[in-house]
């Protein structure tokens, strides 16, 4: 049988007492909560309770639901507070909650236009928003709403052709458990962790910079497969000593926010794992740096201090990341639907595909087309927001830890 419902949306300036002042008052009518949420905006409270009750009207105090109106306008008045109440029944609540989706915007800055935009193809596409919150407002503003009523895969095509008109990132994600159960992260390293790209610093330092470049860019027209490009670009090395790579170290630039990333998801016991098309000898200095659990990367081939021009082993190609991304998670005893997989290139694709949800950090069009999500923003912590997690959350986080925010 369906029960009927009352809405009781009281809005005003916040104040302690206010939601007990509420509740105090229908306690004396034979009710229940079927829902709350409340939010506070600029010291400005809107709290909404639903509550439900069986057959006719309420009894209680004034003894018809004419009471229970009567008391809570009270209540509004007493506060200096505007109410509303509205009738309803439980059962469109339950039709309006099935497909539920989790949508997240970001932008920098996050223009009305947008919101409009994404709104609108939301409401184009038969769905309901039923709760918006907001993770971030800086360095970029980021808001997650939770839409129900949606088919996930036309909303994200609805809703990336949106993101690209209105140049704002957009992720449309399930609702669940599984969300929150994601606790491997594999990432890639050259322009995602990190902002340089550690062949080209160590053929500056070799003085043969534009021949390596040439040969990138003969591999990105698909001239060379990857490892070709990489056999022929590391033969330009030869003969370099291996003090380079201490040098090469204190020249790397981490991605803003990539500590804070480490640090929050490593806090929330998430196994870290970096895997590159990139060497060893670098990325084992990340490694301990960051305290990272996994790494997976090429090794130029040194004897008697010098690069002999050759890479010892096989080599970590497109298809080498996903394989080393499935070992990690098989080590950790993480089936892949609770991992992410970050990249950028073309060489991270089956990486990004093998993983639970694929992410294209500041990606090729190529990669953004292909990944769950795409990221477009400088900040690779922006990473956290599509995982739930808000920037006060982590900045509560530091501060419990005695560290600046």
């Amino acid at each position: 049988m369906n029960q009927r419902t009352l809405l009781i949306t009281l809005t005003g300036p916040d104040r302690p007492g206010v939601t007990s002042r509420l509740f105090a008052v229908l306690t004396a009518f034979p009710v229940t909560v079927a829902d709350v949420e409340q939010v506070v905006i600029r010291g400005r409270l809107t709290l909404g309770v639903l509550v439900a009750y069986a057959g006719g009207p309420p009894t209680g105090t004034g003894g018809t639901i004419g009471g229970l109106w009567t008391a809570v306008e009270q209540v509004a008045a007493d506060l200096d507070m505007d109410v509303e109440i509205a009738s309803g029944t439980t059962s469109k609540e339950k039709r309006r909650r099935r497909g539920r989706l989790h949508v997240t915007v970001l932008g920098a800055p996050l223009l009305p236009a947008a919101m409009a935009g994404i709104t609108g193809r939301i409401a184009a596409c038969g769905a309901n928003i039923d709760r918006i919150e907001r993770l971030s407002s800086y360095p970029v503003t980021c808001i997650e709403m939770a839409v129900s009523g949606a088919d996930s895969q036309a909303m994200r095509v609805a809703l990336a052709a949106e993101a690209a008109v209105q140049q704002v990132d957009v992720a449309v994600q399930r609702s669940g458990l599984h969300r929150r159960a994601k606790r491997l992260i594999v990432m890639d390293v050259d322009s995602t962790l990190i902002q340089n790209e550690v062949i080209e610093l160590l053929a500056k330092h070799a003085g043969c910079l534009d021949e390596v470049s040439r040969v990138t860019e003969e591999a990105m027209r698909g001239e060379l497969d990857f490892a070709q490009s990489l056999v022929r670009r590391v033969s330009l090395l030869e003969g370099l000593s291996d003090e380079i790579f201490e040098k090469v170290a204190k020249e790397l630039v981490l991605t803003p926010g990539a500590r804070t990333l480490v640090r929050t998801l490593k806090r929330l016991d998430y196994r870290f794992a970096v895997v590159s098309g990139g060497f060893t000898q670098i990325t084992d200095m990340l490694v301990q740096d960051l305290g990272l659990d996994y790494s997976a990367a090429n090794t130029l081939e040194v004897v008697d201090g010098r690069l002999t021009g050759r890479v010892v082993g096989e080599i970590v190609d497109r298809p080498g990341k996903a394989r080393a991304l499935e070992r990690f998670a098989a080590e950790s005893n993480i089936p892949l639907s609770q991992t992410v997989a970050v990249g950028d290139g073309a060489n991270d694709l089956d990486m990004l595909a093998a993983a639970g949800l694929g992410i294209a950090f500041n990606a090729k069009p190529v990669v953004r087309e292909a990944a769950d999500t795409a990221l477009n923003v400088p900040y690779l912590d922006s990473i956290l927001y599509l995982l739930g997690i808000s920037r006060e959350e982590v900045e509560a986080a530091d501060a419990e830890d005695g560290m600046p925010v």
